[in-house]
């Protein structure tokens, strides 16, 4: 189903982890499923800011830092301990950031936080993911369509790096890693999704020097975003709509319908792949 009709029935309780969560359209979402009676676990990088959240929710919290890689490794060792069963795994966490700079592990920071630590995490999951067939979800943004030119043989934007070239590109990253999931893993119980949040009033763009920065900070900006609850109705609907019913699985969707407009390089197949297969070589999993 494409079309904005929330028609079906919602999902059973389920078990939700949502990452980028201390804030923005991630707080909101956890507010609403958790609301609605779902356990959340909400994932932030501000101990302070993702323990505020979950005291007011009463549910768990973990903190990770995305610009280490061994903090994902953590993450998906405490979400397997703590939790029997996941059934939605919401990869929120990103943003555009400042100039180029390269993390720990070596790789361009906007590049490993958007898409290389989701892309580690999720492969942590997979067994468990599969398990109980469940549904990953990725923020993306219509970013990937409007500046997302994807190089698999430099993925860190040694050639080419500015900060909205380095946030379409990741955002493009998160939409082929959604087909490239479902291609390998739905004919397993496994879904996935991409959406784009809409132009979200959150501190999105709070460390960037990218020329997007004063749409997101400025007062006049701001008059023309949606809400943080606006932006997470989409992630909302596809954790507890049912996948081939309510929404369609591997596919990218922009105001609640699947997009029309994406980048071309969104509908390569090859590329999609090659993806996979170099980000498990950069992050050490076996490609399956």
């Amino acid at each position: 189903m494409d079309s904005a009709s929330s028609s079906g029935s919602p999902r059973e309780p389920s078990t939700i982890v949502i990452t980028g969560a201390s804030d923005g359209i991630g707080a909101a979402a956890a507010r609403r499923l958790s609301a609605d009676g779902h356990r959340v676990a909400v994932v932030g990088r501000s101990p302070e800011k993702t323990a505020k959240v979950a005291r007011e929710l009463g549910v768990d919290h973990f903190v990770a830092d995305f610009t280490r890689l061994a903090d994902a490794r953590r993450l998906a060792a405490e979400l397997d301990d703590a939790y029997p069963r996941i059934d939605v795994l919401a990869n929120n966490a990103g943003g555009i950031l400042g100039d180029r700079t390269k993390t720990v592990d070596g790789h361009e920071r906007t590049f490993q936080v958007n898409h290389l630590a989701p892309f580690l995490l999720t492969n942590l999951l997979l067994d468990k993911l599969l398990t109980n067939h469940a549904a990953v979800i990725q923020t993306s943004s219509a970013g990937a369509r409007l500046f997302g030119h994807l190089d698999v043989d430099d993925l860190d934007h040694d050639d080419d790096f500015t900060p909205h070239r380095a946030y379409g590109t990741a955002k493009l990253e998160n939409i082929l890693f959604t087909t490239e999931l479902h291609r390998r893993f739905h004919d397993q119980g496994l879904a996935s999704v991409a959406f784009h949040p809409g132009v979200v009033a959150t501190s999105f763009g709070t460390e960037s020097t990218s020329f997007l920065r004063p749409l997101y900070q400025s007062r006049i900006g701001k008059l023309f975003l949606t809400t943080p609850e606006q932006g997470a109705a989409q992630l909302v609907r596809f954790a507890q709509r049912e996948p081939g019913v309510d929404w369609q699985s591997g596919a990218y969707y922009e105001n609640h319908r699947v997009a029309r407009r994406v980048n071309p390089q969104a509908r390569d197949a090859d590329l999609a792949r090659r993806l996979w297969d170099r980000s498990a070589e950069l992050v050490g999993v076996t490609a399956r």
